[in-house]
């Protein structure tokens, strides 16, 4: 399942499809845990969890964690 979110940014025409794993990992990001603990917690390596906040970095067009923490915030996911 994914999730379509209109982002404040871009374009009224640009939306972020962020997939359910995408969505669970940013609000994990939210806490003030390392991706050690996070992958842990989702029971995978550090290394899916950091390809997966690539990916959400590009998808929301953000660089850091604390910019997709207040995207997260400002999107309500």
């Amino acid at each position: 399942m994914t999730m379509t979110i209109a982002t404040e940014p871009r374009t009224d025409d640009d939306v972020v499809t962020l997939t359910t794993r995408e969505r669970v990992v940013l609000a994990e990001l939210r806490q003030d845990i390392t991706l050690e603990e996070i992958a842990r917690h989702l029971w995978v390596t550090r290394n899916t969890v950091k390809s997966q906040v690539r990916s959400i970095y590009k998808k929301i067009g953000v660089s850091t964690r604390a910019e997709a923490v207040a995207w997260a915030r400002a999107h309500r996911v």
